[in-house]
């Protein structure tokens, strides 16, 4: 399926002077019947595109909320299958959107390389956040990926050095991951002025959007941050709330647009 790339995207608020916003939430939580309309929804609330976390039962990266999130759509057996048929039923109505699969290297080992390429690119797979793959390892799912349009995302740290920095640079595509903080998602508070002197050095390394992710939790951090990156990346912030009304789906999705909607305005203020 022939989908916008990241790069697009990217092109298109460049002309526009607008930051993007991109928001996570887990295939199949607190349902999976209601992950594409939800999908809809937050596009028409203001993000420019959709992170979808892949269930894992072990997904070591993440915090409370985000690992409760991934157990809810795992007692629903949501699969990476699931997943691929749930980006397939969005792009019915959203060719633009990109949709990009965040989680874990085992679904896809399990799937296979070759297959998870090919079902990526047809189902209209954007990208990819692999988080225990490290740049170094993804040689052959590299290749695989990007034969099929789909574009690898890697992460930076606080920690991360110049030289390993400059490698993950090069070995990003569509854009690169701040993750602004060491430790787990929905962790500690940001330090606006350190984040800022990160990007400044990691943006002598690649002409790539450099995006931020980790910590950013309402629309008063999303505008910060915004302000010295390329776009901001929210999470932790919209599981949570999404666990908080996953008995009133309705109720879930109103909540959730008005918090998306916040962001999105303080993002363009």
């Amino acid at each position: 399926m022939k989908t916008h790339s990241l790069s697009q995207t990217f092109s298109t608020l460049a002309r526009q002077d607008k930051k993007a916003l991109l928001v996570y939430i887990v295939a199949g939580d607190p349902t999976p019947s209601l992950t594409v309309p939800l999908m809809h929804r937050l596009v028409a609330a203001g993000a420019d595109a959709i992170e979808l976390g892949l269930p894992f039962s072990d997904p070591e990266a993440e915090g409370p909320v985000i690992q409760l999130a991934h157990e809810r759509a795992l007692a629903h057996k949501t699969s990476l299958r699931d997943c691929l048929q749930m980006t397939a039923s969005f792009r019915q109505d959203d060719p633009v959107t990109p949709v990009i699969l965040m989680g874990y290297l085992n679904p896809i080992e399990t799937l296979g390389y070759v297959a998870f390429g090919e079902q990526g690119a047809e189902a209209g797979v954007s990208g990819t956040i692999i988080v225990n793959l490290p740049p170094e390892e993804a040689g052959d799912l590299g290749q695989i990926l990007e034969a099929h349009g789909i574009d690898n995302i890697c992460l930076l740290a606080p920690t991360t050095g110049d030289e390993r920095a400059k490698y993950i640079c090069r070995a990003s595509r569509g854009f690169v991951y701040y993750v602004s903080l060491t430790g787990t998602t929905g962790a500690a508070t940001l330090d606006i002025d350190a984040v800022a002197a990160q990007l400044a050095r990691f943006r002598t390394l690649s002409d790539l959007p450099m995006l931020v992710g980790f910590g950013i939790k309402d629309a008063t951090s999303a505008r910060a941050v915004s302000q010295v990156a390329d776009g901001v990346i929210v999470g932790s912030a919209i599981v949570s709330l999404m666990a908080e009304h996953a008995a009133d789906p309705a109720l879930l999705i109103d909540r959730v647009v008005d918090f998306v909607s916040r962001l999105r305005n303080a993002i363009d203020r």
